[in-house]
């Protein structure tokens, strides 16, 4: 039998109400192999009309082994029939059992409130704690797009057309030019349909990868020690914090033996990870190995920039230098904490009013009180795709904040991915481990795309591809990402 047991979340750093942006996940109960909660999340949708897609949550489960005390990726159940969901929700499970995908049954919008969930668990018999995460995706269907750009974006592919036959026969260097090499039909060009997180992983996110692994894992995907003094920042060398990343050591690890505890700590006069810690601003100071790490613990797999660019036009045609909006309207926000109200909280927002292109791009200085904002910043309950800077599925940010880290085909070790997902695990280093990833090494498979906080409109443009064969081999302030299934 296995029971349920609180984790004091001072040793432990248990959320039981965890928080992926506004996603909520009650405490889970558990009776043999179903495990029960309540999940809720705002501005849910299912459409019949363009972009003719929904929003989900994946949901995944970690478990602990009480006698080991290590944490490890719990399997589900593959039958739809062995888990429910409340109206107006339904359970889309997937071939791997790694997760499911929570989302709308059928048409409708407005937000999920706490709804009840019962997963049938796939796990050894054992004692164990649980752990359940929720992150936001967007549906992208299966379709035509058209890829590449029509004006004086640098390295952008040459107009190509990515249909079923382009996926199916893979497309040479010459068709698709921007100093891409030959494409096979095995690499994910986004043709075929995926789910893409709605945002970039947020620092708490991070924060919540980070407290399931082992001290040894941990100190390769942070910058200090784990062992470092309390309230030491993880993700800057010199262990103080600058550029708006807040994540701490909440608690000191033990010579290799007991793992840190981090929060997001920019309050700890309130506590920490309190809800005004920057828990929802986008996490920056991520190399390309801790983004996918993340992705491979989580389940998830990198982007290519060939999908980069279906979630952003989807089956539109070609705007000359378009941000990831669909047009060429830009509007500059300033990203320090001077110019926002309820700084560091999910309710953060700009002082100024929200504008169509309204882009996190140009403050041109590593100064530490600027860095990235809240993810979804500018949308709100009567924003356009525009004024909220939405591509064209839903995701949020995909020009703009923090780099977005995708797999290139501008190199052999890019093109030869395949869309292998992660597992849940790393291996005993803390690094990603899944077969066909490009190897974290030289010219590394990377491609930054959509810009940043920091640089000019020009690499926020959506078919930009200035750095096509990025060796991406240390953490910076403007660097992070996201993932898709």
């Amino acid at each position: 039998m296995k029971k349920f047991t609180l984790i004091i979340a001072s040793m432990l750093a248990c959320l039981f109400n965890t928080q992926a942006n506004n996603v909520t996940v009650t405490t889970p109960s558990v009776s043999g192999q179903n495990l029960s909660f309540k999940i809720s999340w705002e501005n849910s949708w299912n459409t019949n009309y363009a972009p003719n897609n929904w929003d989900a949550v994946w949901v995944f489960v970690k478990i602990q082994d009480c006698a080991t005390q290590l944490w490890s990726h719990a399997n589900l159940s593959t039958v739809v029939g062995d888990h429910s969901a409340a109206a107006p929700l339904m359970i889309e499970t997937v071939s791997d059992g790694k997760g499911v995908f929570i989302r709308r049954s059928a048409v409708g919008g407005g937000n999920i409130s706490a709804t009840n969930i019962t997963l049938k668990l796939n796990v050894p018999a054992g004692t164990y704690n649980y752990k359940v995460y929720g992150i936001e995706m967007v549906h992208v269907p299966t379709g035509t797009f058209t890829a590449g750009g029509a004006g004086s974006e640098g390295g952008q592919y040459n107009a190509t057309l990515i249909d079923a036959a382009a996926q199916s026969s893979g497309l040479t260097a010459a068709t698709i030019g921007g100093s891409s090499v030959g494409i096979p039909s095995t690499y994910p060009m986004g043709y075929n349909s995926f789910y893409c997180m709605k945002y970039e992983i947020t620092q708490q996110q991070y924060v919540d990868f980070l407290n399931s692994l082992t001290y040894t894992q941990q100190a390769t995907r942070v910058d200090v020690a784990p062992n470092s003094p309390a309230n030491t920042y993880a993700l800057t060398s010199n262990g103080s914090g600058n550029n708006r990343n807040t994540i701490v050591i909440q608690t000191p690890g033990n010579n290799s033996a007991l793992p840190a505890v981090f929060a997001c700590g920019a309050s700890t006069v309130t506590g920490y990870s309190n809800g005004d810690d920057g828990e929802s601003i986008a996490c920056n100071k991520l190399s390309s190995a801790d983004v996918w790490s993340y992705l491979d613990w989580a389940a998830l797999r990198p982007m290519t920039e060939l999908e980069y660019e279906k979630v952003c036009r989807g089956p539109m045609p070609i705007v000359a230098n378009e941000y990831a909006w669909g047009s060429t309207d830009i509007t500059y926000y300033y990203n320090a904490n001077g110019y926002l109200t309820n700084a560091l909280m999910p309710t953060e927002k700009f002082t100024s009013t929200v504008s169509n292109g309204s882009c996190l791009y140009g403050v041109n200085s590593s100064s530490g009180s600027y860095g990235p904002c809240r993810v979804g910043i500018f949308a709100t309950n009567s924003s356009g795709r525009s004024s909220a800077g939405a591509a064209y599925y839903g995701a949020m940010e995909m020009s703009g904040n923090v780099w977005e880290t995708t797999i290139t085909t501008g190199n052999s070790n890019g093109v030869a991915f395949n869309g292998t997902k992660g597992d849940g695990a790393l291996d005993a280093n803390g690094n990603y481990d899944a077969a066909t990833w490009p190897v974290y090494s030289g010219t590394n498979g990377v491609t930054l795309r959509g810009g940043c906080w920091v640089n000019t409109a020009g690499y926020a443009v959506m078919a930009n591809r200035s750095y096509p064969n990025y060796n991406q081999s240390a953490r910076a302030y403007t660097y992070g990402g996201r993932g898709v299934r």
